[in-house]
């Protein structure tokens, strides 16, 4: 990878962006900054490495919640703590714990009133 300057970004940032979990990434990638130009590279034509994380993970906690449909919060009162993998994530969608269905209500719940609460907003701006 290259040398810090200021195009350049912390690996933590760049595995954000790439929505991968960092401490499963390679080792470089993790030591080095990263230039916008290799994060752009990386995204356009993506490493064995990137491929397999993205499809078999560990998965950073916001795609877990995404994947599960529950919020990041959600995860944390149903006791996941640490990244998982698409296997355990498919898992977890089969087995349906009461966690995840109440949680999975909740989140639904939430969402319809804030999209209730938005077209409020639009319908008293016009």
């Amino acid at each position: 990878m290259s040398r810090p300057n200021a195009q350049s970004m912390k690996p933590a940032t760049a595995a954000k962006k790439l929505d991968v979990y960092l401490p499963a990434t390679p080792e470089e990638f993790q030591q080095n900054p990263i230039t916008r130009d290799e994060l752009a590279a990386l995204r356009a034509d993506p490493p064995q490495w990137l491929k397999d994380l993205r499809k078999d993970g560990p998965h950073p906690k916001n795609l877990v919640a995404a994947k599960l449909g529950v919020s990041i919060a959600g995860l944390a009162r149903g006791g996941v703590t640490e990244a998982l993998t698409t296997e355990q994530i498919d898992a977890l969608l089969e087995q349906k714990p009461d966690w995840l269905i109440s949680e999975r209500e909740s989140y639904q719940n939430v969402l319809r009133e804030e999209r209730r609460l938005k077209a409020q907003r639009a319908d008293k701006t016009r």
